[in-house]
């Protein structure tokens, strides 16, 4: 198990819990070093006071509130656990809500609790029975690092787990960030419902961090010596490229049909609901037809005038003779 965070109790009514934080993920990021690139040496960051310009080791170093620029009032750690708070030494659950009332938002980090001693199998289990019959989660209340912070408690794979939450004062509004309104029509929303109907899975644990894959392989190159990897190529949508929205969404339901093994047909096509120059070009073109028809009519009806011109010309003719 790995080592505890946080060592303390939940408070269920009356029930105390004795438990053990434990973080529930592991940091799998490839940290770097900050060398001198010269001999490669290490460069470390050292802690000065900013009076005497002497470094201050570990020991020294303790914490403090500045009133004003020139008055702090140095704070203990033993002072901060000895402050009358409730929650100081234990998650105290305050409410039981519905999990779909929870703003995934407000959701920080995960932690596992477990149980601290023999003693805390039995209320542990039965807190965790009433959360599953239920159907609920706890929003609970706890101090860590010197702040009272709200946490959610709920069940995983048979173990209560605490996911530390935001206040509602530390939410950002979204509202200057929201797009103009536009207009989308019915063809262009159905086909995104489609996309994403067609990139629905049940189970997203087959996904990797392809970032920290090749990061490793760069690595190994380096150190080995070898050649580096070739980058790969950039996608074809660039940022600033205008894209045709309706063909994007017909390319991506056809890609994601080929990716799940599932033959494209028609239905994924949908055409714009905008007429095209084209059809423009068409509705122009019975003005021409009449104009060559109208042009056409005059001509024949000249060419009948003299032709009844002519055949009077020759009756005369003839009765004079």
């Amino acid at each position: 198990m790995p080592r505890p965070l946080w060592t303390g109790a939940i408070s269920f009514g009356l029930v105390t819990i004795p438990i053990k934080v434990v973080s529930a993920t592991e940091d799998r990021v490839i940290h770097f070093h900050q060398v001198h690139l010269e001999d490669m040496g290490r460069v470390r960051t050292r802690k000065i006071c900013d009076i005497d310009g002497e470094v201050v080791p570990q020991e020294e170093i303790g914490k403090g509130y500045e009133l004003t620029k020139d008055q702090t009032v140095p704070v203990t750690d033993e002072e901060l656990d000895q402050m009358p708070l409730p929650t100081a030494k234990a998650i105290e659950i305050v409410a039981f809500v519905d999990a779909d009332s929870i703003d995934p938002i407000r959701i920080s980090d995960s932690y596992y609790l477990a149980i601290d001693g023999q003693v805390a199998a039995k209320p542990y289990a039965l807190l965790r029975r009433a959360l599953e019959r239920s159907d609920r989660v706890a929003v609970a209340k706890f101090a860590w690092h010197n702040r009272e912070r709200l946490g959610l408690l709920r069940v995983q794979s048979g173990a209560i787990m605490l996911h530390a939450m935001r206040w509602p004062d530390e939410i950002r509004s979204p509202e200057s960030l929201t797009p103009t309104p536009v207009e989308l029509g019915e063809s262009e929303i159905e086909q995104a419902v489609q996309l994403a109907d067609t990139m629905t899975v049940d189970d997203i644990s087959g996904f990797r961090d392809e970032y920290r894959d090749a990061l490793e392989e760069l690595i190994a190159a380096k150190a080995e010596g070898e050649e580096l990897p070739v980058p790969a190529e950039a996608g074809a949508g660039e940022s600033g490229t205008v894209v045709d929205l309706m063909a994007a969404l017909n390319a991506s339901v056809k890609a994601a049909k080929e990716g799940r093994g599932e033959d494209s047909d028609e239905h994924a096509t949908v055409h714009e609901m905008r007429p095209r120059k084209k059809t423009t070009a068409k509705k122009a073109a019975p003005t021409k037809k009449t104009t060559s028809k109208k042009a056409s009519t005059r001509k024949k009806t000249a060419a009948g005038k003299k032709t009844s011109a002519a055949r009077k010309t020759t009756a005369k003719k003839r009765s004079a003779s």
